[in-house]
Formats: C-alpha cells, sequence, structure tokens
C-alpha cells in the first residue's frame, strides 16, 4: 500500500508558470535599467527570495519605478490605470497576466461600456480581484459573501447583473452568491471564470483527504489558493498540516500515520513538492515504496502524452502550415494549420511566434520518428464540452441553434458540440413536426452529457416552463384577497366558471355568479366574455383561486330603500308558485309574495290556474320588511275590477255557445 500520495493535480499552473518564464526571460535578456514585480510574482518566498538574488525586486506601486526600468506584471494581473502610469512614466511592462484572468479583464471593459452593472465574486482584498475591478469603466460590486449580496441588491437599478468571478474561489461561494441575487429577483449574466486548473486542484485536494490518515498542504502562508486547499483538506482530515518547506514537517504526527496525501497551491514549484516529499521518504519506514514513487514522477517526464491528454508547450517554429511545440518530452508537437480556428485571411504566422506558450490536445502519438500530432479546435470543442458540462451541474441556461430534423426530435449546435433535442422537449406544447424550428436559436437547459461518446441532450421545454412559473408566481404575489380583478370567462362546469386571470385560472362557484339562484353559469355568462370579479380567498400551494361575481354590485337588500317603496307598481317574473301564493323575482336575490287572495278581484281557488312559472306580471309592493327580508306584492291592486269582471262575462259565455254543426257542401 502506498504511504505517500500525491493530489493528481497539485504545484504550478500555467499562469504561474508563464509568469516565472517571462521573467527569467527578461532576467537574461534585461541589459539596462531595474527589474521589478509588483508584489511578489507568486505567493511562495523560495521563488520571491531566488528571484532577488538575481536583481528581481518588489515593488508596491508604479509610482516606484522611473523611466528606462522594467515592470513585470504578475499572473493576477493590474487594473487599466496602471498600464497608463506606467507608459506615461516611460517604465517598460512585461505582462504576465495569467490568460484566464485577462479574458474576465475584458470580459468587465465590454459590460462597462454597455452600461451593465458588474458583480465580481470574490475577496475584495485579493490582488487579482483588484485587478479585475480597475478595468470596470462603469457601476461594479465585490461581493465575497452572502451579506454583502445582499447588501447591493438595493443598488441594482435595473435587474440585473453581469456576473463574474475570482479565478480561485471555490464553486459553492458562487453558487451563494447567484442563489441570493435569484431570491431577490435579480437576473444575472452569469460568466464562471473560475480556473479549470483551480477546480481540478480543488477537487483531487478534496477526494485525497477523504482517504489518507494525514494531509500536508504545501505552499505560501500568503497564497490564497493554498489556503482554500487548506480549508478543504481540513473539513475532510483532522489531520492536516500547513508547510512551506521541509523545515515545517510534523516529524513526530508523520511516523504514526500509514496513509500521507500531500496536494500543493498554484505558486508551490515542483522542486519544493518533490523535496518534501524525499524528505518525508526518509522520516516514514516506508521510504523504499516513497522514493520509487518519487522517481516515477520524475521518469513520467519523459514519457509520451496519451492521445486525448492536453498538454502545455513552447512553440519552436511556426510556417504557414504548421507549429512546431517543444512539450519537454522526446518527440515535438505538430499542430496543423488545419486544427487552428482561424478567421478569413489569417495565417498561422499571425497567431504564433517563437518562445510562446501554447496549450493543445493531442489527437495521435506514437514512439517512431514522427511527431505528436496536436489540435487547437479539439481543445476549444473540448472547453465547450467542459462548458456544457458546467451547464448540466449548475443548472443553467445555453444558447443553441436547431440545424437539422432527426428521428425523434433535432440536432442543436452549441457553438462546435452538437446535441439532441427530443421532440417533446422542444416546446410546452405538443410538437407534431419540427420544420418550424429549424434554423431557430433556443434557449435550453442541458439535461444528460456523456462526453466520452459526445452526446448531449438539451431541453428547451425546461425553460419555456421555468419562464411560465416565474411569470405564475408573480402573478400569485399580485394577487390579493378582496382585489377586484379583470379576468375571462374559460369553461363552465355544472358548479361554476373558470375564469383566466392573465394566467392563472380561478373558479367562480355557481353561487357566487348571482345573488338569484342559477341552474348554469351560462344564464348569465358567455365563453370569452369579459368580466370584473373580486378574490373571495387564495390558496398558492393548491393552487386555487376562489372568485365571486355578484361580490362586485350591492347585495340587494342592502339598497331596497334606494330602489323600492310601498305603493311602487313593479315588474317581475313568477319563478314559484306555492299553495297560498306566488313567488315573483323582482331582480336577482330579491323576490316578492303575491299572496293567492292579491292575485285576482275574484275568489282563487286554484293559483297555477291564473299564473305560471316564467310569465310577466305588474304588481304594486303593499309591504317590505327589511329585517325579515321580506316583501309582499299584490297583482290584483294593478287591476281594474270593472273589466276583468268584464272579461270574465265573455269567456263565460263563449263557454256556454253551443257548437254549430256545419253541412256538408253538396
Amino acid at each position: 500500500m502506498e504511504r505517500i500520495i500525491r493530489a493528481e493535480h497539485a504545484g504550478f499552473c500555467f499562469g504561474v508558470r508563464q509568469a516565472i518564464q517571462k521573467t527569467e526571460k527578461q532576467i537574461q535578456e534585461q541589459k539596462e535599467g531595474r527589474i521589478f514585480t509588483c508584489g511578489q510574482l507568486i505567493h511562495n518566498r523560495f521563488v520571491t527570495d531566488d528571484l532577488e538574488k538575481k536583481g528581481v525586486c518588489s515593488i508596491s506601486g508604479i509610482e516606484e519605478a522611473e523611466a528606462g526600468d522594467t515592470v513585470i506584471v504578475r499572473s493576477h494581473g493590474e487594473t487599466r490605470d496602471f498600464f497608463l502610469q506606467a507608459d506615461r512614466r516611460g517604465v517598460r511592462i512585461v505582462d504576465a497576466t495569467c490568460p484566464f484572468v485577462a479574458k474576465i479583464h475584458k470580459l468587465v471593459d465590454e459590460a462597462g461600456r454597455a452600461g451593465k452593472t458588474v458583480i465580481i465574486v470574490g475577496d475584495g482584498t485579493h490582488p487579482e480581484v483588484i485587478g479585475i475591478r480597475g478595468w470596470c469603466s462603469g457601476k461594479a460590486f465585490v461581493v465575497g459573501s452572502r451579506s454583502e449580496a445582499e447588501s447591493v441588491v438595493e443598488d441594482i437599478e435595473d435587474g440585473s447583473v453581469f456576473l463574474v468571478c475570482q479565478t480561485t474561489i471555490r464553486k459553492e461561494l458562487l453558487d451563494t452568491i447567484v442563489e441570493v441575487f435569484a431570491g431577490k429577483g435579480i437576473r444575472a449574466e452569469i460568466h464562471n471564470t473560475i480556473c479549470s486548473a483551480t477546480r481540478d486542484r480543488q477537487d483531487s485536494c478534496e477526494k485525497l483527504s477523504k482517504a489518507v490518515d494525514l494531509m500536508l498542504i504545501i505552499g505560501g502562508k500568503n497564497s490564497s489558493n493554498t489556503r482554500k486547499l487548506f480549508e478543504i483538506a481540513k473539513k475532510n482530515c483532522k489531520k492536516t498540516f500547513f508547510v512551506e518547506n521541509i523545515k515545517d514537517l510534523p516529524l513526530k504526527e508523520l511516523q504514526k500515520c500509514n496513509r500521507i496525501g500531500v496536494a500543493a497551491g498554484a505558486s508551490t514549484p515542483e522542486c519544493v513538492i518533490k523535496e518534501v516529499i524525499a524528505n518525508m521518504s526518509e522520516i516514514i519506514t516506508n521510504e523504499k515504496n516513497s522514493m520509487e514513487d518519487f522517481m516515477e514522477e520524475i521518469d513520467a517526464s519523459l514519457r509520451l502524452p496519451r492521445t486525448g491528454e492536453i498538454v502545455d508547450g513552447k512553440v519552436h517554429q511556426v510556417t504557414e502550415k504548421e507549429v512546431i511545440v517543444n512539450m519537454g518530452c522526446k518527440k515535438d508537437g505538430i499542430l496543423p494549420a488545419e486544427e487552428v480556428t482561424l478567421e478569413e485571411g489569417q495565417k498561422l504566422t499571425d497567431l504564433f511566434k517563437e518562445g510562446d506558450e501554447i496549450q493543445a490536445k493531442v489527437i495521435k502519438t506514437d514512439d517512431g520518428d514522427g511527431g505528436i500530432l496536436l489540435s487547437k479546435k479539439k481543445l476549444e470543442i473540448n472547453e465547450q464540452w467542459n462548458e456544457i458540462s458546467e451547464a448540466l451541474e449548475n443548472k443553467s441556461i445555453i444558447t443553441v441553434k436547431v440545424i437539422r430534423q432527426v428521428n425523434g426530435g433535432v440536432i442543436a449546435a452549441y457553438k462546435e458540440v452538437t446535441g439532441f433535442i427530443p421532440l417533446s422537449q422542444l416546446s410546452d406544447k405538443f410538437v407534431e413536426n419540427a420544420d418550424e424550428f429549424i434554423g431557430q436559436v433556443l434557449d435550453v437547459k442541458v439535461t444528460r452529457v456523456d462526453q466520452r461518446r459526445g452526446r448531449a441532450v438539451f431541453s428547451h421545454k425546461i425553460v419555456l416552463n421555468e419562464e411560465k412559473q416565474k411569470k405564475i408566481a408573480a402573478i400569485w404575489e399580485s394577487l390579493h384577497v378582496d382585489d377586484i380583478v379583470e379576468g375571462t370567462v374559460m369553461r363552465f362546469t355544472d358548479y361554476g366558471a373558470f375564469v383566466d386571470l392573465g394566467g392563472i385560472d380561478g373558479l367562480l362557484h355557481i353561487s357566487e355568479i348571482s345573488w338569484g339562484k342559477l341552474k348554469h353559469p351560462q344564464e348569465v355568462l358567455k365563453i370569452g366574455e369579459k368580466i370584473r370579479v373580486k378574490i373571495l380567498s387564495m390558496n398558492e400551494e393548491k393552487g386555487k383561486i376562489s372568485l365571486g361575481l355578484k361580490q362586485t354590485v350591492p347585495e340587494p337588500w342592502s339598497v331596497i330603500e334606494d330602489n323600492y317603496q310601498v305603493g311602487q307598481i313593479v315588474s317581475g317574473k313568477v319563478v314559484q308558485i306555492k299553495e297560498y301564493g306566488a313567488f315573483v323575482e323582482l331582480e336577482p336575490g330579491l323576490d316578492g309574495l303575491v299572496h293567492i287572495s292579491e292575485v285576482a278581484h275574484k275568489r282563487v281557488n286554484n293559483i297555477a290556474d291564473e299564473l305560471s312559472i316564467g310569465q310577466e306580471v305588474k304588481a304594486k309592493i303593499l309591504e317590505i320588511d327589511k329585517e325579515r327580508k321580506r316583501i309582499s306584492l299584490s297583482i290584483k291592486e294593478t287591476l281594474d275590477a270593472n273589466d276583468q269582471v268584464i272579461a270574465e262575462d265573455t269567456e263565460a259565455e263563449e263557454a256556454a255557445e253551443p257548437e254549430v254543426e256545419e253541412e256538408p257542401a253538396e
């Protein structure tokens, strides 16, 4: 069993390696003037002490340099004003800004010019963040915690932000900040600028710390990314120690442990890491095993890279057809022009020059005399796959273009990577034929990724549903009990009608439509009709809203005195017949009783002989009892007694006349 285990990703990152190489080159080429770094070139005392011996000193600001001096910009980068001051003072600049950091500078510069509010997620005192902030031409904030994110919400005017982050932060912090803004309704255009090397280093440290008895984190005490490695390891392994060199080794603890893990920050030189491992091997009993591992690491640099591996190298020669790359192994890399993305009219010689640092992907290797075939295009595609994988992990939205239809769905392209959108995920409605989607640009979410097989699955439906849910949530937030709102009658049921309130439906129960009695809602409502209703109750959890229509007009008995008086002649419809009289509806919710004695001037034995359901009648109000909610009516008071007697006599005579049979014609 291995006693000493080194993390898969440890030591110098590309940006730090580039900064040191540029500094060493400048030391060799410098003939006049002094060489400075603005702040420590990297957060490692071993490296900075060595550079100081070679004549490279550290200054705290550009104002300390004079005309003719050379200042090396470290991988953290500097502000725009720094470069302008250097130019004014006649100071020569060697820019060793990490390419990943330089990309952030460009992003925030463009965002500021476009009038966007920039959010930088990170430590406001870190030199990288200070440099990024110095490229923001507009409104910008630095947030390094949940509370800081909450405090800037009120200062965000248009409800949207352009978000980038310090390359060395943990993704958990980015997720926390995004969650705060989402919870406050702030739309965030997220650019996850965490360096992939940083993420790999943190992930491998976390994985290793869970499998060992003791962890050693090697690096400078003032290195931010090394401190983060220490914090990650400490969570999983109680015996975690921060060491700068062999003097800091916890000798007694090392002898007690069977499995020892080693991780190192981005600014820790390889020689320091190997020195620590070599010294540990002399201390612990399993020295032989550790030394063999150490020698294997040295031998690894002599082996050829594998197909699919991403490699770093230095440009040795450039022609119009290919770039020769020295990768530090026994064979050179060959990068042909067809494996580089070139703009129209552009040549390899326009992009590369001798001595440039380059990163590419190995697409073919062998043990013969030929070179190792490299590709920049495949590397770009690899980065795009990483972006798709991050979108899956973060549940973020990416934009794709639908390029062709296939069986069961369509193929859509994200930059150079293609994925599949099933028919069922093209829309939130049923899609029978995808022709109309060809050529469209859609926002999608990634639902599955298999990079090894080159497969990705996208969904536009999820995005549409989430937008719909946000819209519905906004509608719920805008509605309150007792509000009077406008809606559209959508459909009927026997028990009521459903009314669309602009995206969600509410139920208008039949009992809440009218103050009178209804058998069916369509007696007073029509499909598509616009009506104003009152919100009676809401249950967002169950998605139910109860509405009332009758509540938008006064209850008839509450305004009875304004509309009706004793002695008034009114019109109404017979709605119910009883043995003792008939009920006449004067308006919905307001009935009056015509007693059998008030139907006619004659004696009425069966009221059904005089009146029928639905018959329109006129009646006189005899009494209004507001407390008991009763109205007494009289039909006979509206009739002339003599007219009624004559009419009755006429009817009687017609009934008494015998029928005369007509003789048939001859």
